[in-house]
């Protein structure tokens, strides 16, 4: 087998594959040579090349989405390295494990005036969970220094499994970077690293706090699907007590849930808010999209907030009381094995019947408004084929989804950690580039242009389809305070704009469609999923000077 004839390349190499870190997602470059030999050339490994190494991050950040398990990051020295610090970033607050492996020149190179170097040790910050610095390797300190590089390579990679999240591991290499040795596959020694017990079990007075608490709020952030025991969420749907609000980006589904969260908590007032106010909180998953529920909850905060999460917690209400470091399904295992009796609770009947009337009076709000972009989306949805992955942009295009029941055989994902526009095309293509399902990305205008160099991807399955929400511009400024008719307005916050995704889909081979009215969307969807040799992309234009006000409005009708 060939691989690259320096020593660090070879350990870096055989402990990812010893980590079973099998997705490389690399960016060309000269520094980085051994790493991209040794890594093209071992059959274990699924190599991918992206130019656009910004763009490169975050399809890494996709596929380990999806598979849940590290995927790394090669790049060559400079500012190749910089530009992975959104997905890092993203990464850091989604819990999404990433190995950012970054080839550097040798200590003496740096900070003389050698081209293509930055100091690269330390240069994520905050934002990563461990950083290896890695050393050269000389003939009097071989095999110390070999030692020491493992000893480091391994606590990146194990931490970055363990607690899910991105990990820097950085390569100094000297000159030849492109010599080559065929040699016999070895296996490197993995150092052995305790396990924590998961053994978990709530205290009697834990117990008793959950069963005398009459108004019961389960809220579920970001969850991955399949992730909760049915069992479980049958006992927490029949319970009068409890009310559970899930999001879009949750993927829980029963028709006791309230999944509609700012349906529900706008159009309330004082006195709806004293009755919706829980007596105990308990939340899992992870960040929460509605503003809606944060600022009712940091307003009436509860008496106690229980988060369980197995590594970490945000005291996002600034009312947490308790971090229960275990697993979702070990907690209500626990919570459940104990003999408890039903409550007599009108708080799940109360907000039900709530939920009821709301849902009544979106469906004929959507039959009196033109069309837009609220419109828009609900003809999207409802032209969604079953069993399908659902990746959303940011901004104003999750939180249109936030309105809407979906159907409950999707698969729902959207870059939460720091709610950004910037590289979401680019995630959902590298998520769809691993799924087994067709994949659908609903994004907005400015985001899909802000990404475009996602296109730019020789991994796009032909199943794969892009629907754009184009409004000209930041619809989403709109909806906020501020004076919307001034030009300062249209030009820095709104950015207005006449582009259209039309050339950039003939540029990547694309098959474009779009559409201007509710009938013309309708006709575009009929063939839109069907099977094709390539991928398709449906641009859908709205009337931006009216989508604010139809949203606005909806939340004063269906109250």
């Amino acid at each position: 087998m060939i691989q690259p004839k320096q020593p660090l390349a070879q350990s870096i190499i055989q402990l990812c594959k010893n980590h079973n870190i099998k997705h490389i997602v690399i960016s060309p470059g000269s520094r980085n040579a051994p790493l991209t030999i040794g890594f093209t050339n071992h059959d274990f490994f699924d190599c991918y090349s992206i130019v656009d190494e910004r763009s490169a991050g975050f399809f890494a950040l996709g596929i380990a989405q999806q598979l849940q398990q590290p995927v790394a990051l090669v790049c060559t020295s400079g500012s190749a390295l910089v530009n992975y610090y959104p997905a890092v970033t993203e990464a850091f607050y989604s819990r999404i494990p990433l190995v950012v492996i970054s080839a550097d020149r040798p200590e003496h190179l740096i900070n003389i005036g050698d081209g293509q170097t930055i100091t690269q040790p330390h240069i994520f910050g905050a934002h990563i969970l461990y950083e290896a610095n890695l050393e050269m390797t000389f003939k009097k300190s071989f095999l110390k220094a070999i030692k020491s590089n493992n000893s480091l390579i391994e606590k990146a990679l194990h931490i970055a499994n363990s607690q899910s999240g991105p990990v820097h591991i950085n390569v100094p290499f000297a000159e030849p970077l492109y010599d080559t040795i065929e040699v016999e596959e070895h296996q490197l020694k993995q150092d052995k690293v305790k396990l924590n017990n998961n053994s978990f079990l709530l205290s009697k007075t834990e117990l008793k706090k959950w069963q005398s608490s009459k108004r019961k709020m389960i809220l579920v952030g970001v969850n991955p699907p399949n992730n909760i025991q049915d069992i479980y969420l049958k006992l927490l749907a029949e319970d009068p007590s409890i009310i559970v609000l899930t999001e879009t980006t949750s993927n829980l589904h029963h028709p006791n849930f309230f999944p509609s969260i700012d349906q529900l908590i706008t159009p309330l007032d004082s006195t709806d808010f004293e009755a919706l106010q829980p007596d105990l909180l308990l939340t899992f998953g992870g960040m929460i999209v509605s503003k809606k529920i944060k600022t009712f909850l940091r307003t009436n905060a509860p008496k106690t907030h229980w988060h369980i999460d197995p590594v970490s917690v945000n005291d996002t209400f600034f009312c947490l009381t308790k971090h229960f470091k275990c697993e979702v399904n070990t907690f209500f295992k626990s919570l459940t094995s104990s003999d408890s009796f039903p409550l007599v609770s009108t708080y799940f009947e109360t907000w039900n019947h709530v939920k009821i009337r709301r849902l009544k009076k979106h469906k004929k709000y959507l039959k009196s408004i033109p069309f837009s972009d609220f419109k828009a989306f609900d003809g999207i949805l409802k032209q969604i084929p079953e069993h399908y992955m659902l990746q959303s942009g940011n901004s104003s295009t999750i939180r249109y989804l936030q309105l809407f029941e979906l159907n409950k055989t999707l698969t729902v994902f959207c870059n939460r950690g720091t709610s950004g526009i910037d590289g979401s095309t680019s995630t959902a293509i590298g998520a769809a580039t691993v799924s087994d399902k067709p994949t659908v990305f609903i994004t907005g205008d400015l985001s899909f242009f802000y990404d475009s160099n996602a296109l730019w991807n020789n991994y796009i399955p032909s199943n794969f389809r892009i629907i754009i929400i184009n409004n000209r511009g930041g619809g989403i400024f709109r909806i906020l305070p501020g004076n919307k008719n001034s030009k300062n307005f249209s030009t820095f916050f709104e950015t207005n704009h006449e582009l259209t995704a039309e050339p950039i889909s003939k540029l990547f081979n694309f098959d474009y469609t779009s559409a201007s009215s509710y009938k013309e969307l309708e006709t575009a969807l009929e063939n839109f999923y069907t099977l094709s040799s390539r991928p398709k992309l449906l641009e859908v234009f709205t009337p931006s000077s009216e989508n604010d006000q139809i949203l606005l409005s909806y939340f004063d009708f269906v109250k």
